[in-house]
C-alpha cells in the first residue's frame, strides 16, 4: 500500500500559516535564519505539560546513536545546549529549547538499540507517539539516519509509521565526515531507493556533520521557509 505522503504535503501548508499567527520573531540575515539565542525551557514526560504557547515547533528523533546532541548543539551554535553521550539512550524525555525567542527545537528521546528496560521502553514509544500524533504547534520532523549504514528496518518502519499517520517530516543523513562523499551519497541514493518501493513522493532530506558544520544552513533555511510558509 502506498503512503499517505502526497496528502501530508498538499495539507502542510495550511498548518504552517496557522502556526504563524503566534508571536514568532525570528532573526534574518539577507534571507537566512541568524540564531542569536538559544535557551533550554523544560523536560517533560507527557506532550500535555509541554508549553502551551502557539510558537512553531520543529522536532528531532533518530536512533539511538545517531548523533543528535551533537546535530542540536551544531545548528545552534551552542556547543553545550544538547547534553551530549557516548551511552545511548541519555535522552529520556521530551526535552524544548526556545530559539530567537519566535520557535520551538524539541529534542525526543531515539528510539532502537538503547540498553534500557522493556518497561522504560514502552513509556518512550508511547510518549514520543501522544507527542507526534496529538502536539498541534508541531511544524516539522527531522528523522535522523546514520550516512554510515544500510537501510536499516527499524528506521523505514518508523519513517513508514509517520507517512501513515500523515505527519510532516523531513530525513537528516547524519555523521558524513566519517566517510567519504561518494559513500555519503550512495548510502543516501540507496536508503531513497528503498523508500520508493513504498512511497510516492519522498520527503525532504539534508546530509549533515556535526564536526565541520555541513548541512547547518540548508537545515536553518529549510525551517526558515516553514515559518514564511514558503514551499516553492
Amino acid at each position: 500500500m502506498k503512503s499517505f505522503l502526497l496528502i501530508v504535503y498538499r495539507t502542510f501548508p495550511t498548518v504552517v500559516r496557522s502556526a504563524k499567527l503566534g508571536n514568532n520573531p525570528l532573526v534574518k540575515e539577507e534571507n537566512q535564519m541568524k540564531i542569536v539565542d538559544a535557551q533550554f525551557v523544560a523536560s517533560y514526560t507527557d506532550y500535555q505539560q509541554c508549553p502551551k504557547s502557539t510558537i512553531p515547533e520543529y522536532t528531532f528523533i533518530g536512533r539511538s546513536n545517531v548523533g543528535k546532541s551533537s546535530l542540536i548543539n551544531m545548528l545552534t551554535g551552542h556547543s553545550k545546549l544538547a547534553k551530549t553521550s557516548g551511552r545511548p539512550g541519555k535522552t529520556q524525555m521530551i526535552n524544548y529549547f526556545l530559539i530567537n525567542n519566535g520557535w520551538h527545537l524539541v529534542d525526543l528521546p531515539g528510539y532502537g538499540w538503547a540498553k534500557v528496560s522493556k518497561t522504560s521502553r514502552a513509556s518512550w514509544s508511547k510518549m514520543i507517539e501522544d507527542y507526534l500524533l496529538y502536539r498541534t504547534q508541531l511544524i516539522n520532523l527531522f528523522v535522523l539516519i546514520d550516512s554510515r549504514l544500510p537501510p536499516q528496518k527499524i528506521d523505514m518502519e518508523f519513517v513508514r509509521w509517520l507517512g501513515e499517520n500523515q505527519l510532516p517530516f523531513a530525513i537528516i543523513f547524519t555523521k558524513a565526515d566519517k566517510q567519504t562523499d561518494n559513500k555519503t551519497n550512495q548510502s543516501v541514493a540507496t536508503f531513497r531507493k528503498e523508500m520508493l518501493e513504498t512511497w510516492e513522493e519522498l520527503p525532504p532530506s539534508f546530509v549533515s556533520s556535526s564536526a565541520d558544520g555541513t548541512g547547518r544552513e540548508e537545515i536553518l533555511q529549510y525551517i526558515h521557509q516553514l515559518n514564511q510558509g514558503d514551499f516553492n
